[in-house]
């Protein structure tokens, strides 16, 4: 996994020419430490400390109404401005999608960011937007 998560760093930063308008968000509660350790491996390639906050998808999910009929929200603590920021949302796994797209909607209410990239350990590649891992690490074959 250290070796997985370092060439996602690396990949982070060639992609943007450098990190100085990255800023990190996990997608609690299994992005968020793999967005630390990412942020922990960016620091050690350009001696750069970078933004990592993290964001609670739940209240933007399109399945609230089964999750509970009062969800409690947690405000999105995404870290810093993503006001013309690339915007890079980590996650464990990217199967269908829909957690990608509550993320990008709850990045959006914290302001406009440049672009919004994805970073996923495991890619199972049944999301009908198959542009949304720009960076994964290999994953075990559509059908498992």
């Amino acid at each position: 996994m250290s070796r997985a998560l370092m060439r996602i760093s690396h990949e982070i930063t060639e992609k943007n020419k450098g990190v100085d308008d990255v800023v990190l968000v996990g997608i609690r509660r299994r992005g968020v430490p793999i967005s630390e350790r990412i942020r922990d491996n960016i620091k050690k390639i350009e001696n750069t400390e970078l933004p990592c906050g993290s964001v609670d998808i739940r209240f933007y999910r399109d399945d609230l109404t089964h999750e509970s009929e009062q969800p409690v929200i947690t405000k999105a603590d995404i870290g810093a401005d993503v006001n013309d920021k690339n915007v890079v949302l980590v996650d464990d796994v990217l199967y269908t999608g829909r957690t990608a797209r509550a993320a990008i909607e709850a990045v959006f209410t914290a302001g406009r960011p440049r672009s919004i990239q994805f970073a996923v350990l495991v890619d199972r590649g049944r999301q009908k937007r198959s542009h949304l891992a720009s960076r994964a690490h290999r994953g075990p074959p559509a059908g498992v």
